[in-house]
């Protein structure tokens, strides 16, 4: 059953056909994930802007990066509009991680725009207000999603992922859980093709977004980075890489792939081609909750993988080789293709009136 077809989930008035997306690349961040968003085409944001897909709303984007109010009244304006309830229904797009506030005693560590008297209003204020009042709230990338790298050990801003600020069995007014679509930065597509789904959804068109246990849409962090690598045959023979360049699996040189959950080597960077490991760079886990912590030193032989590869080395050298042997008798052309007057074909010709050849009846 689609999600606004149920009755105490209806919107008081009609869903407008423009629905508002407020992007806040204002946590702790780089920025990297709008910037990656660029690359999107399946679909696009150009196909979301300018409703080019078939029976979704269109889309309103305010980022201050990637609308055309870079900043300023204009920009803020449609934040204050949408914690008015004037924009129903939008979705909130967190990018960086989410500092804490509370453990300082005076300055601030993120915000965007100024309040009354003059002092800037954080971006945890902003998730105050804006959360409860969105359709959907989506964390874009490693860092909105878990915390990332600024909330590695050691660090000084107490940083998190949304979920472990709003709580994790938070969900909307729409009843729709916190999205995470993890990244370092995000993957294009994925990042679009989750905002398209909760476009389908808002125009109910569409059930709840399925998502895992770690609140990431289901059909994009499903399978693991080895499933869907390139280099996955050569560890089935074990056959693997000792230094970069190599064509080999890379889990002996600090690849991660065969425990974590990401597409990218399935679904590729940009227009299907790339993806870490299919273009020679190890996985890092960079969409896992653990990362970087639980991943580092990167460049190290993971625990565990010692074990699974000298396990899987006791049987890949002999199925290699038993297929070496195989390849060198199928890779070769029968020996009947010949010139000369013999055909050794196994063709048998047909027999008439007790002769060879081509006439009288056949028997």
């Amino acid at each position: 059953m689609p999600l606004l077809s149920l009755p105490f989930l209806k919107p008081e008035k009609p869903l407008p056909l423009d629905v508002h997306v407020i992007w806040l690349p204002d946590g702790m961040s780089c920025d990297g994930d709008t910037v990656s968003v660029t690359a999107a085409e399946q679909p696009s944001i150009e196909d979301l802007i300018l409703g080019q897909i078939p029976g979704i709303p269109k889309v309103v984007l305010h980022n201050r990066v990637l609308a055309y109010e870079q900043g300023g009244d204009d920009f803020m304006q449609w934040l204050y509009k949408a914690e008015a309830g004037k924009l129903t229904p939008f979705v909130l797009v967190i990018e960086g991680s989410i500092p804490n506030e509370e453990i300082k005693t005076q300055g601030y560590w993120t915000g965007v725009g100024n309040n009354a008297d003059g002092q800037p209003i954080t971006l945890n204020e902003w998730i105050d207000r804006l959360a409860p009042k969105a359709f959907a709230v989506v964390a874009a990338g490693t860092c909105a999603a878990y915390g990332g790298i600024h909330a590695m050990a050691g660090n000084p801003t107490g940083s998190m992922g949304l979920a472990d600020y709003l709580g994790w069995k938070w969900r909307s007014w729409a009843g729709v859980p916190i999205i995470n679509v993890p990244g370092c930065p995000v993957q294009p597509d994925n990042m679009t093709e989750t905002l398209l789904y909760l476009l389908y959804q808002a125009g109910q068109m569409a059930p709840m977004i399925p998502l895992d246990e770690q609140l990431r849409p289901t059909w994009l962090f499903g399978k693991t980075v080895h499933e869907g690598c390139d280099r996955a045959g050569y560890y089935e023979q074990g056959d693997f890489a000792h230094e970069y360049g190599s064509q080999k699996c890379l889990v002996k040189i600090g690849c991660w792939g065969p425990v974590v959950n990401c597409n990218v080597t399935k679904r590729g960077w940009m227009r299907g081609i790339g993806g870490c490991p299919n273009v020679g760079g190890i996985c890092i886990a960079c969409t896992m909750p653990g990362f970087p912590d639980k991943f580092t030193p990167f460049m190290d032989e993971p625990p565990g993988a010692r074990v699974s590869t000298t396990s899987v080395g006791l049987y890949g050298h002999l199925i290699r080789a038993l297929r070496e042997i195989t390849n060198h008798t199928a890779n070769k052309e029968p020996k009947w293709r010949h010139r000369g007057t013999k055909l050794t074909s196994g063709y048998v010709p047909a027999t008439y009136n007790g002769k060879d050849g081509s006439n009288g009846h056949r028997h």
